[in-house]
This record gives C-alpha cells, sequence and structure tokens, in this order.
C-alpha cells in the first residue's frame, strides 16, 4: 500500500540558517542506509520535511528496519500521496485509507491538518472539521477525541496531499558527520561498542583501534572485535579500525614496572598510541568505555592518570551508567551476545592480582623511566603494525 516515507527530524530543526547542512547531512545517510536495500528510492528536501519515494518495488520492512538506524530520524511516517482533484475525492481517499489499515475501527481519532500549500480552497481547521465529519459519516463506529485520541490522522497539504497516521520512532540523535570524528578504543567487552553507538548518535563519525596481544589473544579475538565493529557500523556507517600488535610492549611493561601499576601504565600507552593514530586520521578526540568505578582502572585517580598522556580531549559517554545500563544498550543495538563470546583480548590477559585504585601521577611517572631503553623503539615498531581493516 506504502510507496512513500515522510521523515521527521527533532533536533536539526533547531540549527537556524545552518540547518540545511544537517539535513543535506540526513539524506546523505538515508541514501547510505537504503543501498542495503532492494529497489531504488528518491530521497527529496521539501519546506522542512525530507521524503523517501520508492521508485521500484521495495520490501517494506526492510526499507523501515534500515531507517531505524539512522541517527538524526525521530520518526519515519509511512505516507500515501493524493493529488488536488477536489475535497470529495479526498475524503473518499482518507477513508479508504482508513479502512485498509484499520480493520477494526472501533477506535478514537483526531484529524491534524496543515495547509502549507495557501492556494488550497480550505484552511487547516475547515479541513480538519468537514474531514472529520465525512468519517463519521462513513464510519459511524468512529469517534472524535482531540485530547488523547488512539489515530493521529495527518493531512499535509503541499504540492500533494500527504495522508499518514503511523509514526514508528526513529533513533533519534544527529546525523553522522555532524560532529566531527573521533578515534574509539575498542576492545573485544560489552562497555566501548556502546560508548561508541552512544557517541555516534550526537553524530561523531567512529575510526576504531584495537590492541591485539598475539599469541595471547587468538584471531577469534580479533574477529570478535571485527564483528563488533561490523555491528557498529549499521548505525554508525564504515568504521575504519586499526589493529595494532601490542604484545611486545605488554611483556617490556610487564617485565618492568611493579605489577599493581600493570593496568594504568599499558591504558597509558594505548592511549598515546590511539592518539598518534588519531591525529594522523585528523580525529578532534578519543573515545573510550570507561564507567566511574566500575573496575580498578576507572577510579577518578585512574582516569586522571591515563588523561595526562592525552592532549586530545577524551569523552567517555558511559561514565555515569552502570552496567545493567550498559547492557540494556548493548542488548538493543545487538552487540551483546557478540562481546560476551569467550575470547579474551589484551585487556584482560594482563591483569594484576591488587590493582591500584589510587595511582599517582607522579608514582606512575617514575616507574615509567624503567622503560626508557626500548620503548619508544616498541612503540615505533607497534605503530608499523597497523592493519587497517575497512568494517561495512
Amino acid at each position: 500500500m506504502f510507496t512513500a516515507f515522510l521523515i521527521k527530524y527533532a533536533e536539526i530543526g533547531l540549527k537556524g540558517r545552518n540547518r540545511y547542512l544537517f539535513e543535506d547531512a540526513l539524506v546523505h545517510q538515508i541514501k547510505f542506509a537504503l543501498k542495503k536495500c532492494e529497489g531504488k528510492f528518491l530521497i527529496t528536501k521539501s519546506q522542512g520535511r525530507i521524503y523517501v519515494e520508492a521508485q521500484t518495488d521495495f520490501d517494506y520492512d526492510e526499507v523501515v528496519e534500515q531507517l531505524k538506524k539512522v541517527f538524526g530520524i525521530s520518526s519515519i511516517c509511512p505516507v500515501i500521496f493524493a493529488e488536488d482533484e477536489g475535497f470529495e475525492k479526498l475524503c473518499g481517499r482518507v477513508i479508504r485509507y482508513l479502512g485498509e489499515i484499520y480493520p477494526d475501527r472501533h477506535m478514537t481519532f483526531k484529524v491534524a491538518a496543515r495547509r502549507a500549500d495557501k492556494s488550497y480552497p480550505k484552511d487547516s481547521n475547515a479541513i480538519n472539521a468537514d474531514l472529520g465529519e465525512a468519517i463519521l459519516k462513513a464510519y459511524p463506529e468512529m469517534k472524535v477525541d482531540v485530547h488523547h485520541p488512539d489515530i493521529y490522522l495527518h493531512i499535509e497539504v503541499r504540492e500533494k496531499i500527504y495522508i499518514y497516521s503511523v509514526e514508528i520512532p526513529g533513533p533519534g540523535g544527529m546525523p553522522v558527520g555532524t560532529g566531527g570524528k573521533g578515534m574509539l578504543l575498542l576492545s573485544g567487552g560489552i562497555d566501548s561498542p556502546v560508548a561508541g553507538y552512544m557517541v555516534a548518535k550526537r553524530g561523531v563519525k567512529i575510526d576504531a583501534v584495537y590492541f591485539h596481544a598475539p599469541p595471547y589473544t587468538s584471531e577469534r579475538a580479533k574477529q570478535k572485535v571485527v564483528d563488533l565493529a561490523r555491528i557498529l557500523s549499521r548505525f554508525a556507517g564504515p568504521v575504519y579500525l586499526h589493529v595494532i600488535n601490542f604484545t611486545d610492549i605488554q611483556l617490556y611493561i610487564y617485565e618492568k614496572c611493579p605489577h599493581e601499576e600493570l593496568t594504568i601504565i599499558m591504558r597509558r600507552y594505548m592511549m598515546r598510541i590511539a592518539e598518534h593514530i588519531a591525529k594522523e586520521t585528523e580525529c578532534l578526540g578519543l573515545i573510550t568505555g570507561e564507567s566511574l568505578g566500575q573496575v580498578a582502572s576507572q577510579t577518578m585517580a585512574s582516569l586522571i592518570a591515563t588523561n595526562e598522556v592525552c592532549t586530545l580531549p577524551v569523552y567517555r559517554p558511559l561514565i555515569g551508567f552502570d552496567k545493567q545500563e550498559i547492557v540494556e544498550v548493548a542488548e538493543k543495538i545487538d552487540t551483546f551476545e557478540t562481546s560476551i563470546l569467550p575470547y579474551e583480548d589484551c585487556c584482560t590477559i594482563f591483569v594484576a592480582k591488587h590493582p591500584v585504585t589510587k595511582p599517582s601521577v607522579n608514582v606512575i611517572r617514575r616507574h615509567e623511566r624503567n622503560l626508557e631503553e626500548r620503548i619508544d623503539e616498541l612503540v615505533e615498531t607497534a605503530l608499523r603494525t597497523d592493519e587497517l581493516i575497512i568494517v561495512d
């Protein structure tokens, strides 16, 4: 029945004279999402509205599922068109629409007309009243409720007349790419993919870096991270995943530094390497999945110690989340089942039995001097191992 969708947005409407830039970005993301669907689609902007019109046969459910992953969309409205052939024909079209969409019509309704085309002979109030009267005459079992109706029947009079009553919630947020680009430290755990999703929802294009530690971590662990990046790409677009061999750095830190500080010092070198790649790829910040107090390396003192090595800002969208809240988002975006697969990464292999929870930056710096003989060489070698995987 439906051959088109009206795409509504929320925050973009507040962008003033720059709104067209955000609309164009949203159109681009919609086009990208619909490339995965069978069929051809025409995507247009008109008077604060975005329309997706099918030019060929298409799978309705598939299209809706793809649109529900496009950040910036607040709702997806399947619409039908009516030409301006007189009010009587419009009434007939609306009555047929209600009959097809709502077989059981023991419901309340409200007509919500919007006349963008001021040349149309009836104003919005007249359309509401006269169309409501025609519906009651055709379907006496229906009742009007202007405050809390079961059905909001929208009639938009533009170059065509758009009729819709179904609004499918979109993900909200801002179109990917309008908020710059960030480098996500992606592991095989639950938290970091959720952090990537949360930041992408605010319009940030995501690149990612994964620290691999063969032979202590397996190829399956690496593949798990690639799979997580692929799930993330459904929302964030293509993810440029940098895989860094971190084994020699970890072993050297393990040999030279106090074991209770292993996690912090390893984390500091991950941040240094991630920032190096971020600057080379024009990212504007680092993104991590850290949540305050969740583990020893995520206390306020520990976060100060890891932040200290960075000049770029570090974004932590999950900082105030508890674990259950993070799991709920992971389940919603379908990363949870992949994240709990039993393939450990380098963050879990070299873990101290009694990690420090209140590290002193000065003490950490002093112990890092134990690494001076070889650490720069090992970091340069690790950067040369950078394996770029474009995940889509």
